[in-house]
């Protein structure tokens, strides 16, 4: 874990990556040695993951091994000893099998799901049992659950009516509160951040009513938005190839669900923080929002329920009402002076 050797990690370039880490999570760096130490305590065993996988398109994983600070393989290798993950372990069929069985004998060990559960029988099969029984086995032995992605939060794009596996997300399936971390994919430094912040503090960070941590998902993306000046001016791209959309307008009238959705996406961004959905033109779907399949479909429809700055106009239109309005003043000011025996120029003269 933390070595002098060359395949592992040195402390002073551990500390670096947690100084890093912890400084990208808005905590500070002076906890970088409490982190080190943390991992440090447990070095005869390395803080164990159970990575289960259920009714999901595996796009999490994806998402994890594209992790580069630290990367998937500091991870897996020198940080955590991640004993069971279907899609990375080199054990198949029965072996695979035994491997669970091993690594939840223990039952001190953090359990990561990805993917929904399949409560109708016979929908849900691995190795010859249960999604469902598995889930309940193996969460039911490990000291914290973390659900990753919008599949395992709320069952997602499986769940989505009419749903005839009845697909739900791990805290509804299994009837206890779990850590949620939605989106399509999950980001992998919501996964990383989340896991730094229970082993520096010993607990899971603050959540919110949805079991969301709040450093993750305590803000809407449109309070974050780099489009938000437009959208408070009235600047709307309403017409994909438009000008409006090379200038980078607002997308809220091409469907963005900005408004209605608490997620940190325009601050941790994607793909080694090189950018992310809004940034390179595509309206947000609202992905880190329950039941956003359904609830927020049309995906390029608006949504119906926000207030625009101006009303539902335009900005030529508004430029236009804010010259008829200002001509409009003038009028009756001249009106109220004539009134009164005054001409408008004799304004000049007070």
């Amino acid at each position: 874990m933390l070595t002098k050797r060359g395949n592992g990690l040195s402390r002073r370039d551990f500390l670096r990556l947690a100084g890093g880490t912890l400084a990208s999570l808005g905590m500070s760096g002076a906890l970088a040695p409490k982190l080190a130490r943390a991992l440090e305590k447990a070095a005869a065993g390395r803080p164990r993951v159970v990575w289960l996988h259920f009714a999901s398109d595996t796009g999490c994983t994806e998402s994890f091994i594209k992790s580069d600070s630290p990367d998937a393989a500091e991870l897996v290798l020198d940080i955590l000893s991640v004993d069971y993950h279907e899609s990375i372990m080199a054990a198949a069929g029965k072996q695979a099998g035994e491997v669970l069985a091993r690594a939840v004998a223990g039952k001190d060990y953090l359990c990561i799901v990805e993917g929904g559960i399949p409560t109708v029988p016979g929908h849900g099969r691995i190795g010859g049992r249960e999604m469902l029984d598995i889930a309940k086995e193996v969460c039911g032995n490990a000291t914290a659950v973390v659900a990753i992605g919008s599949c395992a939060v709320d069952g997602g794009v499986p769940a989505a009516a009419p749903n005839p596996s009845r697909i739900m997300g791990v805290g509804d399936a299994l009837g206890r509160k779990v850590v949620n971390l939605p989106c399509c994919p999950v980001n992998p430094e919501w996964l990383v951040g989340t896991v730094v912040y229970v082993l520096t503090m010993g607990k899971v960070p603050e959540l919110d009513d949805k079991g969301r941590p709040k450093m993750f998902y305590g803000r809407k993306i449109h309070d974050n938005c780099p489009r938000r000046t437009h959208f408070d001016g009235g600047r709307f791209v309403e017409r994909f190839g438009s000008k409006e959309e090379a200038a980078g307008y607002c997308l809220y009238k091409m469907g963005c669900k900005g408004p209605e959705t608490w997620s940190e996406c325009p601050r941790t961004r994607w793909n080694s923080k090189e950018s992310w959905c809004i940034e390179i033109g595509s309206p947000c779907l609202g992905c880190a929002e329950n039941r956003w399949t359904d609830n927020f479909s049309p995906f390029y429809g608006k949504l119906a329920d926000v207030a625009l700055p101006y009303g539902d106009l335009t900005a030529d239109k508004i430029g236009v009402g804010i010259a008829v309005a200002t001509g409009a003043a003038i009028a009756a000011h001249a009106v109220v002076k004539a009134a009164r025996g005054k001409a408008p120029d004799d304004d000049r003269k007070e």
